[in-house]
């Protein structure tokens, strides 16, 4: 049997998976372009609000970089199926390297700007599926876990470090930190075009329909397959409570503080809570607990995140509500790797930056719904009643939600179908397809390219 269908007793190792050097490629590619990312969001919040006064601009500029996967995410993600992944992302970084780089230029209008960041976002969901469904086929088996843990810890930590540097540089000069991005990606273009294989796209030509067809069997191939499910359920669930203690941080802080300076720290204390609590569940989790341990903690973690915040009821300092966020984003960090370890497994190749595109749409979706809906209760309660009454439903969600969790058995089922599945040319629009079935065995080659599969053949009956 395979290292996937059956984890072996003790957990991968960081050299193990940073041994792999189109891994290191991916992981420092992407951790140059995580930290220049959040330096270049501190620095244009800075130069909107400089050049127009206003809050709603300034705070228009940050949001924006959500957009791209509220309105076209999957489609999107898509494209990165129909191409080498390799050049996917190659060209994702090139285009975001331009067109930051004009951002950064003198005199450039605030409406200009906001354009050329919404069209910077653009490439963020095609270069992100395309690693995503890349990492699978470079990593196989408790390695993944661990690679994908090492890549979601460094993600929190070059969010910290570069929101504390961007906005240390915009306050000189909030050129600077965007030209600094502008450089990271261009860095990162070349870590990628000379580290990482050229393989063939997962899609080929003979097996495309057409974009929203194919986007839509993403969206199938997860909601369909009931272990799939399973795990969307419970990824997006968890999202509409580990977000809550970073989204409502400034009013939180303003409520217990009497001074700028005290709301300042308070306000940092609480939002970088849960990223260091992340970090450190992510590696500690990744590390140090066996495989099978880690599948069997999901489910007691995915009740813990809300958990962890039920004290706020009893309104404490924020320094209190600081280390609940932190136990908040550890017990992330011990399913999320784990559950996205997982699903990219039970997922047949040529899907997978689809469904990729489905999760993280769904992921910033829910994270919009839990801020702004807790937002709006508390201008009519307290933020200590919201949240702590937030966190008590979250708990009987995640509950239920950890009772439909498939076993052991079902997961090995699903990935071992997943490595088999193949499916035929797609047909013209209006015919219909034959049924699609299982090719046989597991191809050996990791950098073999099996056929696109069918969202309903073989595994979703599991």
């Amino acid at each position: 049997m395979s290292d996937e269908t059956h984890p072996p007793a003790g957990p991968a190792t960081f050299r193990e998976v940073f041994a792999q050097r189109e891994f290191r490629a991916l992981f420092h590619a992407a951790a140059l372009s995580w930290i220049g990312d959040y330096m270049a969001k501190a620095a244009v919040t800075v130069m909107v609000y400089q050049q127009t006064e206003s809050v709603a601009l300034s705070a228009a500029a940050f949001a924006i970089s959500y957009l791209p996967w509220l309105v076209g995410g999957p489609l999107l993600a898509t494209v990165a199926e129909r191409h080498s992944y390799r050049t996917v992302m190659v060209i994702c970084d090139l285009i975001r390297m331009v067109l930051i780089g004009l951002v950064a230029v003198p005199g450039v209008p605030v409406e200009v700007m906001l354009v050329l960041l919404f069209a910077t976002t653009l490439a963020n969901p095609p270069s992100q599926a395309a690693k995503s469904a890349l990492m699978p086929v470079i990593l196989a088996g408790d390695r993944l876990v661990v690679g994908i843990s090492l890549n979601t810890s460094a993600s929190q930590a070059a969010q910290v470090g570069g929101y504390v540097a961007g906005a240390a540089i915009a306050a000189v000069n909030p050129r600077v930190a965007l030209l600094i991005d502008a450089a990271t990606f261009a860095v990162s273009a070349a870590i990628i075009r000379f580290g990482v294989r050229q393989r063939p796209p997962a899609m080929t030509r003979a097996h495309r329909s057409h974009l929203l067809r194919e986007t839509g069997d993403g969206f199938r191939i997860v909601f369909a397959n009931p272990v799939l499910r399973a795990i969307a359920v419970l990824v997006f669930t968890s999202m509409l409570f580990a977000i809550v203690p970073e989204g409502l941080a400034a009013a939180w802080a303003a409520e217990h503080t009497g001074n700028e300076s005290e709301r300042g720290l308070a306000q940092a204390l609480i939002m970088a809570a849960s990223p260091v609590g992340f970090i450190l569940g992510g590696l500690l989790i990744g590390r140090a607990v066996r495989p099978d341990v880690r599948r069997a903690l999901i489910r007691p973690f995915a009740v813990l995140a809300p958990l962890a915040l039920v004290p706020a009821l009893f309104d404490p300092p924020p320094l209190v509500v600081a280390g609940l966020a932190a136990v908040c984003g550890f017990a992330v960090a011990g399913l999320m790797p784990v559950a996205n370890g997982l699903f990219v497994q039970a997922l047949p190749h040529g899907f997978r930056a689809r469904a990729f595109g489905v999760m993280a749409t769904g992921t910033q979706v829910m994270q919009g719904i839990a801020v702004f809906t807790t937002g709006l209760l508390a201008d009519r309660f307290s933020i200590p009643v919201v949240v702590g009454f937030w966190s008590v439903a979250g708990v009987l969600v995640m509950a239920l939600a950890a009772t439909q969790w498939p076993s052991a058995e079902r997961f090995n089922a699903a990935i071992a179908a997943a490595s088999r599945v193949s499916a035929p040319p797609a047909q013209p629009t209006g015919e219909a397809s034959a049924p699609r079935q299982p090719t046989g065995e597991a191809r050996s080659d990791p950098d073999a390219t099996p056929r696109p599969s069918s969202p309903s053949a073989g595994i979703s009956a599991l």
